[in-house]
């Protein structure tokens, strides 16, 4: 990598414009099991540079797979026709790039050795025993489903002010799925876990033994379970429903491309847009929860990622940044450019999105809290720029005066997100990234993690109406 790395700093030098040389590796491999049957086994490497260059106010872009000479110095030559031609018809033109802290020197994240010399017999191995030990949790359990998949990445991001980087990460999921029967009911229920790391990393939280003992009994509990009553109600969501919330209905409010369209955050940065309780992050780490699924040291522009505070107490403080839109609101890029794979643009993008933890103990929580529900397990949904959203819920438990109670079948959470932040009067002091399992869709995906503590408010459940 650091011959390829020295041919693309002296191509950049001689560009003529602004130049970003993105060289992108990525190898996948994805292993799924269900009912004692491999249902998937396979491995691919995908490897190329994306070439990206501002021409009078105007980006074009090239990508290509041969790394020869000839063939970057062509891909280079068609960025710049391409920018060249679009700079001559763009209506809104792209300031220049403003002076920035470029990354420089190798940024490697920990895991990927010892992953990648763990033998791909090993992971199936335990991809088969966590399937079957699942399936024969019950006689309730008529099929299971595990899977696993891991995807090691390596980049260098070349830009001819400054950037010099190599990367390197493995980021792995792991997800069994039982499912249940029983009197002619049927229920479902989905334990997951990603992260940014080893093999050892992806389990320190969830054995492979205690997702399957969970997603068995869910599954089970939830056949002939109630079904939620609806309305609006006190919820206190898990940290991976708050983790949702944070990433779909807030966090795509305030990547900056989105606000330049009119998203719900636009114009309000100083303003209280939630309980004085609630502070948001995105980061590139996250203190005291390493390897989370979004980690990331160095982003697609070489910009060093950072935490940046999008609401502060209650107060909308920050929007998510590339080289661009920071330079547009005259401000510093937050480290938020990412691209799938070489031949996509970067584009602004969430890393690891999170609520801070609060004072209290989940335990006092429930204490306090005379009539609500106890909500988990995401199970996706939508949400809009107005931050408008309703997203499912695999399982939910009533509380009354103080006390879980009856587990409940699974439900739908809707309402608009700053409306329902506002409503927040009690914040855990546990604190869990956990949806590194997920992607992020926008018009390309990206691999992300999204959390926080337990959070009480009000929403509306959807349910059967009384």
């Amino acid at each position: 990598m650091k011959d390829l790395s020295a041919k693309l700093k002296l191509l950049a030098s001689r560009s003529p414009h602004w130049v970003e040389f993105r060289y992108h590796r990525r190898h996948v491999q994805t292993l799924q099991v269900q009912k004692g049957l491999v249902k998937q086994l396979k491995s691919s490497v995908t490897s190329g540079v994306g070439i990206r260059v501002l021409v009078n106010g105007a980006w074009g872009f090239s990508a290509t797979s041969d790394l020869s000479d000839s063939s970057l110095e062509k891909s280079l030559k068609r960025a710049i026709e391409c920018g060249t031609s679009l700079s001559q018809v763009k209506q809104s033109k792209v300031k220049t790039l403003p002076p920035v802290r470029l990354a420089k020197g190798e940024f490697v994240l920990s895991g990927y050795e010892s992953l990648s010399e763990m033998s791909l017999e090993e992971k199936l191995e335990a991809v088969r025993r966590a399937e079957a030990q699942t399936r024969d949790k019950s006689p309730a359990i008529e099929t299971a489903s595990g899977y696993y998949n891991e995807i090691f990445e390596d980049k260098i991001v070349i830009t001819s002010d400054g950037a010099d980087a190599l990367s390197r990460l493995v980021r792995n999921e792991f997800r069994l799925s039982a499912f249940a029967g029983k009197a002619g009911e049927k229920a479902s229920a989905t334990q997951t876990v990603g992260r940014t790391g080893s093999w050892e990393c992806l389990f320190e939280d969830h054995s492979i033994d205690s997702l399957s003992e969970e997603a068995a009994r869910l599954a089970v509990d939830l056949v002939g379970a109630p079904r939620v009553q609806g309305g609006l109600a006190t919820l206190i969501l898990s940290p991976a429903m708050v983790g949702l919330l944070s990433h779909e209905a807030i966090g795509h409010t305030v990547e900056a491309d989105f606000v330049l369209s009119g998203s719900v955050a636009a114009g309000k940065l100083g303003q209280t847009v939630a309980s004085p309780l609630v502070t948001l992050v995105d980061g590139g780490r996250v203190d005291g929860a390493p390897h989370g699924g979004g980690d990331l040291l160095v982003d697609d522009e070489g910009v060093p990622t950072q935490s940046t505070e999008i609401i502060k107490e209650g107060v909308l403080k920050s929007y998510l940044h590339n080289r661009e839109s920071a330079a547009a609101f005259d401000v510093e890029p937050t480290g938020n450019a990412r691209a799938w794979l070489y031949n996509d643009e970067p584009l602004i993008r969430m890393r690891n999105t999170y609520i801070r933890p609060g004072a209290q103990s989940i335990e006092e929580i429930i204490a306090s809290t005379e009539d609500g529900y106890l909500v988990d397990g995401p199970r996706g949904g939508q949400a809009d720029s107005t931050g408008e959203f309703m997203f499912g819920a695999q399982n939910v438990s009533r509380i009354k005066n103080g006390k879980v109670t009856e587990l409940l079948r699974g439900a739908t959470i809707s309402g608009q997100a700053f409306k329902v932040l506002s409503t927040v009067d009690a914040v855990s002091q546990e604190f869990k990234l956990d949806l590194g399992a997920g992607y992020c869709g926008k018009g390309q995906p990206a691999k992300v993690d999204a959390g926080g503590p337990y959070i009480r408010c009000k929403a509306l459940v959807g349910g059967v109406q009384e």
